[in-house]
């Protein structure tokens, strides 16, 4: 039953979720921005946005992640974007659903939520604030695996969470639920995990950048893409770029890199998401850069640097 009273929406996926998490969960994965009017969730914005990711190239889509703002939303809102997401890409591309919280029954919520929607995996973020042990994170994560059949991207964060999922936690989660515990969404900045999640894995488990400026070193060490928030923004060159990481053609993915990369800091400038906001107003005149407390919109150094790499890119 459709849990907002809306005529129930069962997505019928062009992609084959046959292939694998590797297959599925490749490529340039924009984290997208949830748009707000007025202090409301911006649907239509959001539904613009939605097409504008998959007919510019973007692999799969990542609704209510750290740059959709999830911690500001209510669990009805946090409902609704992932919803209206999985309804707006209606099978052409994957929707990985952000579902992490630092309390494991709300997360359990959101992935169940999620699985009936038709999201293909949630994103589940190590929890933050309460700071759990490697014992803790083990435990956490195989009760999310074992009470939910929703397949889980792991989100290793520890800039915003204070708590690093450590390579052995991420092998041994990976070894226990090889069917649940399908990806890792790594911001971690240490490459050497890469190596160390296929030796203690294999190379077939799916690695995924949560860095952008890392992206190329990223793919280089056997990672297979990128959550990203310059896709956003730029999801046409983003795709481009992974699509010459893929073609193995690295003095195109260089010069990719060199044309994004003052980009990827920018977005970065300020408290994020609002400067990736403030990029898309003014790429687009149908989304505005607003932000929710207690976050604010950019100070006027950070647009500066957004409206200069956005120039840098071609973008404007």
């Amino acid at each position: 039953m459709h849990l907002t009273g809306r005529a129930e929406f069962t997505p019928v996926p062009h992609y084959d979720p046959r292939k694998g998490a590797t297959a599925m969960f490749s490529g340039s994965i924009p984290a997208l921005v949830t748009p707000f009017r007025d202090g409301s969730f911006d649907e239509p914005a959001f539904r613009r946005l939605v097409d504008w990711q998959i007919e510019s190239g973007s692999s799969a889509l990542v609704p209510c992640g750290t740059t959709g703002e999830a911690s500001t939303l209510s669990n009805a809102e946090h409902h609704r974007v992932i919803e209206v997401c999985v309804e707006q890409a209606a099978g052409r591309v994957p929707v990985i659903a952000g579902c992490g919280s630092n309390d494991t029954m709300n997360a359990r919520l959101h992935m169940n939520f999620s699985r009936k929607t038709g999201a293909a995996a949630a994103l589940c973020v190590a929890p933050y604030y309460n700071r759990p042990s490697q014992e803790g994170l083990l435990a956490h994560f195989s009760f999310l695996a074992e009470n939910s059949t929703l397949p889980i991207v792991l989100y290793n964060v520890p800039g915003r969470t204070v708590t690093d999922i450590m390579p052995e936690t991420v092998c041994e989660l990976a070894t226990r639920f090889p069917d649940r515990i399908v990806a890792i969404k790594d911001a971690s900045g240490d490459l050497s995990r890469v190596t160390d999640h296929r030796m203690g894995i294999g190379k077939d488990f799916c690695q995924l950048s949560g860095d952008d400026e890392l992206w190329l070193p990223h793919s280089a060490a056997g990672g297979v893409g990128c959550i990203s928030v310059t896709a956003n923004v730029a999801p046409a060159l983003c795709a481009e770029f992974q699509a010459a990481i893929a073609a193995n053609d690295l003095a195109r993915a260089r010069d990719l890199n060199d044309k994004l990369y003052p980009l990827h800091y920018a977005m970065f400038e300020d408290a994020s998401p609002a400067p990736v906001k403030y990029a898309l107003s003014r790429v687009h005149d149908w989304l505005n850069p607003s932000v929710r407390l207690p976050l604010v919109e950019c100070s006027d150094r950070a647009r500066k640097a957004v409206d200069d790499a956005l120039a840098h890119a071609g973008l404007v």
